[in-house]
C-alpha cells in the first residue's frame, strides 16, 4: 500500500498517519515513527512484525512463553486434563456400580476361566486393552477417593509445569507400566485394578521436577515414604507391583522431559517415552508367551 509522503521526502508512519519519519521496519519496510520502533539486532522493527515472530527468524510460536519441558504454555484452564481424568475415573466407577459385568470386562487379569461366559479371558488371551482400562477402574469408594485426591494434588501442578500433552503421556504411560509389571508378577487369575500406578508415576515425576528446580525434596519424599509404608503394610490387598512400576516409569519420563540441553530436549522426551512403552510391550509379550 502506498504511504503518504511529505514535501520534504519523509513518509508518514503507517500506524500514526501524519507523523513523519525516515525510518522503516527492517522486515516489512513500512515507515514507523519513534513510538512504533522496536529495537532489533539490526535496525528497528514494527510492533506487528515483532508480535508475529517474523523479526526473530522463527515462526509466531517461537516467542510464546515456554514451560520447563519446552512446550508452549496453553491458555485457559491449566488443570483441564487433570479434571477430565478425574471425571473419567468417577464415571467408570459409577458405571461399575450400575452395570453388572463392567468390572469383569475391564479389570486387569492375566488368564482365567470365566464360568459365566464359559470361556477363557485375560490379557494372555488377546484382551490387551485390560492393561489400560484397569487404570481407570475402581470398586470401593475409599479406593477411588484416595486415588482421585492424589491425582488432584499431584496432577494439577505437574500439568501446569509440563503442559497438557506431556502430562497426559506421563499419566497413561505410568499407568501402563504399573499394569505391565502387575501382569508379569502376580498370579494370572488374580484381578487387579485402580489408578494407583498412574498416581505413583506422578509422585516419581514430582520428585524429579522438585530436584530439577532445586526445591525442598522433603515434602515429596515424605509423601512417597508414606505411600510406600501403606503399600507394605497392606501388601495383601494392594498391588505393590503397580505402585513400583508406575513410580519408576514416572521418574524416567519426567527426567527425559525436563533434563538435558533445551535443544536436545525433544529427543530426550521421545526417547524416554519410547523406552517406557517398549518396556511395557516387551514385558507383556514375554508374560503372554509364558502363559500361552
Amino acid at each position: 500500500m502506498e504511504q503518504d509522503q511529505a514535501p520534504n521526502g519523509l513518509s508518514s508512519c503507517y500506524r500514526h498517519p501524519g507523523v513523519e519519519t525516515g525510518v522503516r521496519c527492517t522486515r516489512c519496510e513500512r515507515p514507523i515513527c519513534p513510538d512504533c520502533m522496536v529495537e532489533a539486532s539490526v535496525g528497528f522493527q514494527c510492533p506487528e512484525c515483532v508480535r508475529n515472530g517474523s523479526g526473530t527468524g522463527h515462526g509466531p510460536d517461537a516467542s510464546r512463553p515456554r514451560n520447563i519441558a519446552g512446550g508452549a504454555i496453553a491458555g485457559g484452564d491449566q488443570q483441564l486434563v487433570t479434571k477430565v481424568l478425574i471425571g473419567i475415573n468417577l464415571l467408570v466407577f459409577l458405571g461399575g456400580l450400575f452395570f453388572s459385568g463392567l468390572v469383569d470386562e475391564l479389570v486387569l487379569i492375566g488368564l482365567a476361566f470365566d464360568p459365566e461366559l464359559f470361556r477363557v479371558v485375560g490379557v494372555a488371551d488377546g484382551e490387551w486393552y485390560r492393561l489400560l482400562t484397569a487404570v481407570f477402574l475402581h470398586q470401593e469408594v475409599w479406593h477411588v477417593g484416595f486415588n482421585m485426591i492424589g491425582l488432584w494434588v499431584l496432577g494439577g501442578p505437574l500439568e501446569a509445569a509440563l503442559g497438557r500433552v506431556r502430562y497426559l503421556a506421563l499419566y497413561l504411560l505410568s499407568g501402563l507400566a504399573g499394569s505391565a509389571l502387575t501382569y508379569a508378577i502376580v498370579a494370572p487369575n488374580q484381578p487387579s485394578l485402580g489408578a494407583s500406578g498412574a498416581v505413583f508415576g506422578l509422585m516419581g515425576a514430582t520428585f524429579v521436577l522438585f530436584r530439577r528446580l532445586r526445591y525442598d525434596l522433603r515434602p515429596v519424599l515424605g509423601l512417597i515414604a508414606l505411600n510406600v509404608l501403606i503399600t507394605v503394610v497392606f501388601r495383601d490387598t494392594i498391588a505393590w507391583e503397580a505402585h513400583l512400576g508406575g513410580l519408576v516409569a514416572g521418574a524416567v519420563l519426567a527426567y527425559g522431559m525436563v533434563s538435558g540441553p533445551r535443544g536436545k530436549r525433544p529427543l530426550l522426551q521421545w526417547g524416554a517415552g519410547a523406552l517406557v512403552l517398549a518396556a511395557v510391550v516387551v514385558t507383556a509379550v514375554m508374560r503372554t508367551a509364558a502363559l500361552s
